[in-house]
């Protein structure tokens, strides 16, 4: 998870998925990653035949940290990398306030 001035970007390599492999998903300050793979490949010819099959599962959470405008929250697959952008509400844009450090008496 990295964090910039106005939101927070998680990112995830999932080769071979597509986008209706995967399903994010928000439950209070959780976030969700889901996704299934299956791989089918047959070969036939005259004498043999070959088959084969894979399958798997993966499912990570996040929990979200505070000022998250989670209405705003949104991902995108491109090349075998999600990205999820989670936008930070206005108050948790406010730069921090510096406090001056004095010398004690």
């Amino acid at each position: 998870m990295n964090e910039g001035e106005k939101d927070y970007t998680v990112t995830a390599e999932l080769p071979g998925l597509e986008e209706k492999d995967i399903e994010v998903t928000v439950t209070d300050h959780l976030l969700t990653i889901k996704g299934e793979k299956s791989y089918e490949k047959e070969e036939k010819d005259k004498d043999h035949r070959v088959s084969e099959r894979a399958y798997g599962s993966f499912q990570r959470a996040f929990t979200m940290p505070d000022g998250v405008d989670a209405e705003k929250i949104t991902a995108a697959l491109a090349k075998g990398v999600l990205t999820i952008t989670m936008p930070k509400t206005a108050a948790a844009q406010k730069p921090a306030k510096k406090i001056e450090v004095k010398a004690a008496a």
